[in-house]
């Protein structure tokens, strides 16, 4: 046991330190720590030479990404989702069902592999790096196809942050409009919150709850898909059970015994700090698994499915808002 653990240490400790770096430079800029804590590890797998003896500390990225899902689940609240109001809540349901449907038929008109096509759907539709994780689990997706959905998040996470606090001063929307918009649009929480917050508080609110309303479906959309991919489509309970992300089940429990008053607001803060910080470490040795020469070998297709995804989903929210709200 202490030999494992030993083993362990000194990748983890890569980790832990690119990962102080990332959310320092994060608080300092207005880049989101995970892009940061991605480029962290590119450079660390790429640039720099690691030693072999750090590999299986880092390798344990996987186990921290899961575990912060797990964690995700104290965030989500019934009270956020009653606030929020049906508009909004059956807008994030429509966003969704459009953006996987869109994704995939879209992914395979263009060619785009099984392995990524579904990862990129569900990043895009529900929340980000999270759904790629939760969907990778449920299809048995390759590493290489991962980390190329996750890179592909990162990159448009990157853009829509600075992006949409500038369209928003030009459009002149109304705070609470703004933040539903984008809490539709931004395919992951932290740019969401941040693009809201640039604007105002309550847009900040708005786009913080909208978007945890669709981080809500991570676990639908993840049965579906393992659904879908078992034995062919058709549902033997053993296949689906095997494909099935077994951290969702912490996912759910998390969010039940936070909603059941087990955790009070305290305990949820700091359960969604450790669990930002579980990201930030996981996002670290991910970059260093990113191999910048297989993105390219996947080409630009991926990526244009991505932004058709992006322009169909958030023109549509647009309008959506625009007359409900």
């Amino acid at each position: 046991m202490t030999d494992s653990v030993g083993r362990l240490l000194p990748g983890l400790a890569v980790l832990a330190v690119a990962g102080v770096l990332a959310r320092a430079v994060g608080g300092a800029t207005p880049v989101d720590p995970l892009v940061v804590a991605v480029g962290c590890g590119v450079v660390l797998g790429t640039v720099l030479s690691l030693p072999d003896y750090v590999e299986p500390g880092v390798d344990r990225y996987k186990l921290l990404l899961e575990t912060g899902v797990v964690l995700l689940g104290a965030s989500l609240t019934v009270e956020q989702l009653v606030g929020a109001g049906p508009a909004v809540a059956g807008l994030a349901v429509a966003v969704i069902a459009l953006g996987v449907g869109f994704g995939e038929v879209a992914g395979r008109l263009a060619s785009v592999g099984d392995q990524t096509r579904p990862l990129l759907a569900a990043g895009a539709s529900v929340c980000g790096v999270s759904a790629v994780l939760a969907v990778a689990s449920s299809i048995d997706s390759d590493e290489a196809a991962v980390a190329y959905a996750v890179g592909t998040v990162l990159l448009f996470d990157a853009a829509t942050l600075v992006t949409f606090p500038l369209v928003g001063a030009v459009l002149g929307l109304p705070d609470r409009v703004f933040g539903v918009w984008v809490g539709l649009s931004l395919f992951s929480t932290g740019p969401a919150a941040a693009a809201g917050f640039a604007v105002s508080e309550t847009a900040g609110q708005w786009a913080t709850v909208t978007k945890l309303v669709r981080n809500a479906f991570i676990g639908v959309v993840a049965v579906a898909y393992a659904l879908s991919y078992a034995d062919g489509g058709r549902t033997d309970a053993t296949e689906v059970w095997t494909r099935f992300p077994k951290f969702l089940v912490g996912f759910f429990v998390v969010a039940v015994l936070a909603n059941a008053g087990v955790l009070d607001a305290a305990a949820r803060g700091a359960v969604s700090t450790v669990g930002d910080w579980l990201f930030t470490l996981a996002f670290v040795g991910l970059g260093v698994k990113l191999n910048p020469r297989g993105l390219g070998v996947a080409g630009a297709r991926p990526v244009a499915v991505v932004l058709a995804h992006f322009l169909t989903v958030t023109t549509l929210a647009f309008l959506a808002v625009r007359a409900l709200l």
